[in-house]
């Protein structure tokens, strides 16, 4: 800006101070030429605004007084389109205060850190669509819970001390509010037991504080402190059980910070947070047989309907086919001969694509050896890594299943 304009921004922002009752105050008897020449070299020097009021000793703001008046300037400087990156970022603590003293009561201060994380990152970027779906049915419940209004955008976006990106990130934050409903935003979870059952692939055993109202074949968004604002989409691997405890199968992969972290940093101990359950398509449909085939951690929903028949056997028969690399990449085995060991109406059919020891009925794709078991009377669900389920639709449609009972994850891009 030139000076002129320099001045002129310095005189609109201590206008705002002086229609603000609480800061309005500290400007009685200021020498206001002095303070606006000391303000314009300031803004000269450091264009975003973070050392404003540095050397200048004659107002006695607290700490979130100054940063109120810092969050005026920043408003300020975005609607003149100049820089803002040197006022600081709020911290965790700062947001909350600055919320709580403009809105008493609005956030509870022990959620404040994960909102504060997951605006900081809807407005940052760098997720995956996949990703971003996770972050707003997180955000969007959050809005809900917590009375959450549009009047309230002013107040998170200066409690953020931040302006980059706030109008299409508080869009979509109100978009997402309106596709969910009601209930907690998120669970703490204790990570009881971390077993890497295989080369990049980890099951987690997690006891949830509260319930989880899940059903077999949902999705939920899993959140680790260790990357805060970062919510991934995983599907438990089991039915409800009576203990309340959650299994999530994970792998990790390239780029991946979240799945990366779940698989090879988090120890028993940890908390984790999970989201509000999403529907994904996979849910069991009428008393048909069921032809399952899982590629991957894709057989981690699946297994959890296979759970769901067994806990109220209804004389369906279900045909598991679980599709990896190799043997050593059948990372669930254990669990899975334990429940055909305990079920006679379960099969179930590994699969490897590229083990050259593997019977010639168990080698190929997950999906051209399930074809070999499909009756008439099946209905089918695939769930796995993209290029399985590519095409999937097509082929078992091209095999004589009725649209209907072909199901995906279709309603939540899969990762």
């Amino acid at each position: 800006m030139t000076e002129p304009e320099v001045r002129e921004a310095v005189t609109h922002w201590l206008s705002l101070l002086a229609a603000d009752a609480e800061l309005s105050p500290y400007l009685i008897g200021v020498d206001r030429d002095r303070l606006t020449a000391h303000l314009a070299r300031s803004l000269t020097t450091a264009p975003g605004g973070g050392a404003l009021l540095d050397g200048w000793g004659g107002l006695g703001w607290s700490e979130a007084q100054h940063r109120r008046a810092l969050n005026y300037l920043a408003r300020l400087l975005e609607e003149r389109g100049e820089p803002t990156a040197a006022i600081p970022a709020a911290s965790a603590d700062q947001f909350w205060a600055a919320v709580e003293d403009r809105c008493p009561g609005l956030l509870p201060e022990r959620e404040a850190t994960l909102v504060h994380a997951a605006l900081d990152r809807l407005m940052t970027g760098g997720d995956d669509r996949a990703g971003r779906l996770a972050l707003l049915a997180v955000l969007g419940r959050a809005y809900r819970r917590y009375g959450l209004r549009p009047a309230h955008a002013a107040t998170l976006q200066q409690a953020l001390r931040t302006s980059k990106g706030w109008t299409k990130a508080w869009r979509l934050v109100e978009w997402a509010a309106g596709r969910m409903g009601d209930g907690p935003a998120w669970w703490p979870a204790e990570v009881l037991d971390h077993d890497r059952a295989c080369d990049g692939v980890a099951i987690l055993t997690v006891r949830p504080w509260r319930r989880l109202p899940y059903q077999p074949g949902q999705a939920v968004p899993v959140c680790t402190p260790r990357r805060p604002g970062r919510w991934r989409w995983l599907c438990p691997a089991n039915a409800p059980r009576p203990d309340g405890t959650v299994e999530l199968h994970v792998r990790a992969v390239p780029a991946g910070a979240v799945s990366t972290s779940l698989v090879h940093e988090v120890r028993p101990g940890e908390l984790l947070h999970l989201g509000p359950p999403m529907d994904t398509g996979l849910h069991l449909g009428d008393e048909r047989e069921l032809l399952l085939v899982a590629g991957g951690t894709g057989l981690a929903p699946l297994r959890a309907l296979v759970e769901q028949v067994a806990a109220a056997p209804d004389g369906r028969r279900v045909t598991l086919v679980a599709g990896t690399r190799t043997v050593a990449d059948l990372y669930d085995a254990v669990s899975l001969d334990k429940l055909q060991g305990a079920h006679d109406w379960l099969r179930i059919v590994p699969v490897f694509s590229h083990d050259p020891l593997a019977e010639p009925g168990e080698r190929g794709d997950a999906l051209t050896v399930a074809l070999d078991h499909l009756r008439p009377d099946q209905e089918v669900y695939v769930c796995g890594p993209p290029a399985m389920l590519a095409g999937s639709r097509l082929r078992l449609l091209a095999a004589g299943v009725p649209a209907a009972w072909i199901h995906l994850p279709d309603r939540i891009p899969w990762r």
